[in-house]
């Protein structure tokens, strides 16, 4: 893997709640610091001051009942600020970003899990963050009753008010796991399915290997 990229890459991480993706994301963050890139983490929502002040607004539970269409609009408002003041930047400066979420993430959950129209998410999508594409994205699949058991007890753990979409049925999740299904058999190339009941060090093998193949490539014209 070369120490540096002329121009940056965008890799994220995505998966159901509880899916331990951001586990993920910092394996990968530690590996590739350790062979001299300059890696950028960052999450949605959230990500800038304006971004984690939405996200309170998104994941609190005082939220609950929110409007669809509003919680989708939320997010692209946070993903708007997000692009522009972090994501593009470093982009343009060759550092590696990983984002713990993005656009696919608003597919699968507000799409699929809410039945809003998918190609209004796109069309957001396109005027919110100018169509910007991650070079790679990591879906950690696992069992949607393992997910929500799993999100329930990280939550309660760290005593933060992050439970409203742990409160969703299971079925809820079903839906949005197809959802991520469908976004990866649709872009195989880009969306990389990673089983996730296994141990986190087999994930990150494999995880681990995909960027390395992406890394070892030219960097891509934006």
């Amino acid at each position: 893997m070369p120490a540096r990229t002329a121009r940056g890459r965008f890799l994220t991480f995505e998966g159901i709640d509880g899916c331990g993706k951001t586990t993920q994301l910092r394996l990968l963050a530690r590996a590739l610091r350790r062979r001299g890139l300059s890696v950028l983490v960052t999450r949605e929502p959230g990500g800038t001051p304006l971004g984690e002040r939405i996200r309170r607004l998104l994941l609190g539970r005082a939220s609950a009942g929110m409007d669809p269409h509003a919680e989708l609009l939320l997010m692209f408002a946070a993903r708007a600020q997000h692009v522009r003041q972090v994501i593009r930047p470093a982009l343009a400066s060759g550092r590696v970003v990983l984002s713990d979420r993005f656009t696919d993430a608003s597919l699968a959950y507000q799409g699929y899990g809410r039945g809003i129209d998918i190609a209004l998410i796109r069309r957001l999508h396109r005027a919110a963050a100018g169509g910007l594409r991650p070079d790679l994205t990591f879906v950690i699949d696992i069992d949607p009753r393992t997910s929500v058991r799993r999100a329930r007890r990280r939550n309660r753990r760290a005593r933060r008010d992050e439970g409203r979409f742990e409160r969703e049925a299971v079925e809820f999740y079903r839906r949005v796991r197809r959802g991520y299904r469908a976004l990866a058999a649709r872009e195989p190339r880009r969306v990389k399915l990673i089983p996730g009941e296994t141990t986190p060090e087999r994930i990150h093998s494999h995880v681990l290997a995909h960027a390395s193949r992406l890394l070892a490539r030219g960097a891509p014209r934006r």
